[in-house]
């Protein structure tokens, strides 16, 4: 339920003495397994772009010292370790071989439960949003993520159901950097919540069910849309699926029963949260 209620300048390869102050910092420990990992040089770019302050440390390999500069420069200002590590270090390090040769060790970002006065908000700027009820693959969360920060949409609820896959460091790598362009929030209680959410957006669920339409036949509405993705293999759970004004099914050959959560985010993102305002008309 909803309760109402500067940038691092570039710089060449770091020296010697920002190596060793990480050496000395470095070492693991519980403090390090609190923090999350974020892999590869466009999610790095990004949290460095976005949240400097949220990187804790830095480790690369030869193949980033050059691109790796920047972000050195940036936390030897903060004080704070940076790391070039052997090949063998950073899968230690990241968790997992696709690092893509840099890793930022980060504070973990909080989600805070949405109110109804931010809701309504979203709403009334007229932002498509998408809920996600029950995707537990991490790689589908941040898939989805990177698509809807690609398409400029900016809003993400996560569900309390017991499945819901949440920002960990394998939906930051596939995220590709789009978490850190996009408002997330829990949403408790879905089922109940998008009942209370429906005289400010236009709920729309995805199910293969005999009442759903295809993204073109969706009615046009004032409302912003507000899409409820649901689990892999079971979809969108009853009651929250009864939640919804208007149920969505793509239309395909009949060869394979339904397209991956992600896929069908991105098909819908362009075809329906991108719809113009004028569209959907105004309030």
């Amino acid at each position: 339920m909803m309760r109402k209620t500067r940038q691092p300048r570039a710089g060449g390869v770091p020296g010697k003495r920002g190596a060793e102050a990480a050496a000395r910092s470095a070492g693991g420990g519980a403090a390090e397994e609190k923090l999350t990992k974020i892999a590869g040089l466009s999610a790095v770019t990004a949290v460095f772009r976005r949240e400097p302050d949220r990187v804790v440390r830095l480790y690369y390999d030869d193949s980033m010292k050059t691109a790796a500069g920047p972000f050195c420069t940036e936390l030897a200002r903060l004080r704070r370790p940076y790391r070039l590590l052997p090949p063998d270090e950073m899968v230690r390090i990241a968790g997992t071989v696709l690092h893509g040769g840099i890793v930022a060790a980060v504070r973990p970002r909080e989600v805070p439960e949405i109110t109804l006065e931010t809701a309504k908000h979203w709403a009334k700027s007229g932002a498509a949003t998408v809920l996600l009820d029950g995707v537990g693959n991490p790689h589908n969360l941040g898939a989805i993520a990177r698509t809807l920060a690609f398409f400029g949409l900016g809003h993400l609820l996560l569900s309390d159901h017991p499945a819901q896959a949440g920002l960990s460091d394998a939906a930051y790598r596939v995220a590709e950097g789009g978490l850190e362009f996009l408002d997330v929030r829990r949403l408790a209680g879905a089922a109940q919540a998008l009942k209370g959410l429906r005289s400010h957006f236009h709920v729309v669920g995805t199910a293969l069910h005999a009442r759903g339409v295809p993204p073109e036949a969706v009615p046009q509405d004032r409302r912003p849309i507000l899409l409820a993705l649901g689990n892999e293999e079971k979809g969108l759970p009853p009651p929250t699926l009864a939640a919804c004004e208007t149920v969505v099914t793509l239309p395909g050959s009949g060869r394979i029963q339904s397209l991956n959560v992600s896929a069908t985010a991105a098909i819908l993102a362009y075809s329906l949260l991108l719809r113009k305002p004028e569209a959907r008309g105004r309030r």
